[in-house]
């Protein structure tokens, strides 16, 4: 006598549903990293502040009406600024007020805060490395995710039609033979039926099972490298909240020499207003540069070469003033200015039916870009289509041009250090100066280096760690 399975076969089938109906939420809904939170560090005007453009011929104001000097203006605007990047931070008062304390117990110690300034710089690109990288994996299993989903939801179809069938036998069922032994065929036939589903079932069940422990695993993936993006992003807040507050501890210790850098600034401003070419501008900042003896190494065509050992030595000098080597000693040194990928190479097409003078890297947003080499500040500003620039004499007739950022933290006329912060990108591209597939869509950072005002192609001047490949 054939034994009658529907009741197993229905359990089966019932836990297998159930199981399906306990899966874990899409991946993609529930286990998306959490929005950044990094946030623009404290910066200075683009342009000259009005105090310090203001007429000389006008009367002096009354005891009452006394505008604030220099410094204490400097000081309320630096507050300001951290203050404002306090504010949006998600660090804790205790962490942030140590943070501070750390920094205060290096005030007067230039070299001090330009190493941890370096530093932080630093580990600002580490981080933001590794928080494309969980990104990338993160996406990598919610593809994963779908996928399996995909492979439910077929299982879901075929396991609806099945229990549908073995309903309609329960409802009509074939008798048994004890029961009734002239119905041999209609008892066969059930049998028969039986015997060949719950084998598929047995199988289907076994495939389910597997994706869903697929399932849990991805998700259980998905919470430990959310849980390193967070700690990742933690990092990048509190180093940008570090580096901003270095910044204003630095600027409070050069306030003396405030009305300098004030006319040096006007002058570059002034001198951006009537270029109307890069060259032009360049040529203009570089003569101007030479007459005041200000941000100009000398020329040295018989300096001796030094070895790799030396020039890595006078790299890690933080208290240097002046470029740690001659510049043409720098080639193999220098350090991408931001983390990204290079999309557009020195002399490719531009996409405005020109010949790309530079180079331009996709970064994320708001990413941190440092000094690429040692060199003094000549303008910074937006300039024609460029956005917002940065351009760098980095001495023996070399220059460098960072464009497309959406802010900047150094003055002109400010001596700078290989990897020192500079500014931080925006949300997507600022200016024009190429066109490339990522569109408007996402920040690009363009690049360009100089001899003698002649553009030549960067890539073999980056240390070969930062090398970055389209």
């Amino acid at each position: 006598m054939p034994v009658w399975p529907d009741s197993i076969v229905r359990a089966t089938l019932g836990g297998i549903v159930l199981a399906g109906g306990f899966a874990l939420p899409l991946l993609a809904q529930t286990a998306t990293p959490p929005a950044a939170t990094t946030t623009t560090p404290a910066t200075t005007p683009t342009t000259p502040a009005p105090t310090e453009t203001a007429p000389v011929t006008q009367a002096a104001p009354t005891a009452e009406t006394t505008p604030p000097a220099d410094g204490e203006e400097t000081a309320r605007s630096n507050a300001a600024d951290l203050q404002e990047v306090e504010a949006s931070l998600q660090l804790s008062r205790e962490r942030i007020d140590a943070l501070k304390a750390e920094i205060a117990e290096m005030e007067g110690d230039r070299t001090r805060q330009n190493a941890a300034l370096i530093a932080a710089g630093q580990r600002v690109k580490l981080a933001e490395i590794e928080v494309a990288d969980v990104e990338e994996r993160l996406s990598n299993l919610i593809v994963e995710e779908l996928e399996v989903r995909g492979r439910l939801d077929g299982a879901d179809a075929e396991i609806a039609n099945v229990l549908a069938a073995l309903e309609r036998i329960s409802l009509n069922p074939p008798p048994a033979l004890i029961v009734d032994p002239s119905d041999a065929l209609g008892s066969a036939r059930g049998a028969m039926l039986i015997a060949a589903i719950v084998p598929q079932l047995r199988t289907r069940a076994d495939t389910v099972s597997t994706d869903l422990k697929s399932l849990m695993t991805i998700k259980e993936q998905a919470l430990a490298e959310e849980q390193t993006l967070k700690a990742n992003y933690a990092v990048l807040e509190e180093e940008q909240l570090r580096i901003a507050t270095l910044i204003a501890a630095r600027k409070q210790g050069i306030e003396q020499v405030g009305a300098q850098l004030s006319t040096e600034e006007q002058a570059a401003v002034d001198l951006a207003e009537r270029a109307s070419t890069l060259r032009e501008l360049i040529d203009a900042l570089s003569a101007r540069a030479n007459q005041t003896q200000t941000g100009t190494a000398p020329a040295q065509p018989d300096v001796p070469q030094l070895s790799p050992e030396a020039i890595q030595l006078a790299f890690a000098n933080a208290a240097r003033t002046e470029p740690a080597v001659p510049f043409p000693m720098a080639k193999g040194y220098l350090t991408q200015p931001s983390n990204g990928v290079t999309v557009v190479q020195f002399g490719a097409g531009d996409g405005f039916g020109g010949i790309s003078q530079g180079q331009s890297i996709v970064t994320r947003a708001e990413a941190q870009v440092v000094a690429p080499a040692d060199g003094w500040v000549l303008y910074k500003g937006p300039y024609l289509n460029y956005g917002q620039i940065v351009i760098l004499n980095t001495g023996q007739g070399y220059t460098t041009l960072l464009a497309g950022l959406d802010t900047i933290s150094v003055d002109i006329g400010q001596f700078v250090l290989l990897g020192e912060p500079l500014g931080q990108m925006g949300s997507r591209t600022i200016g024009r100066t190429v066109t490339t597939n990522a569109g408007n869509a996402q920040p690009t950072l363009y690049i360009e280096l100089r001899q003698n005002n002649e553009p030549i192609d960067p890539e073999s001047w980056w240390a070969p760690s930062e090398q970055q490949t389209g």
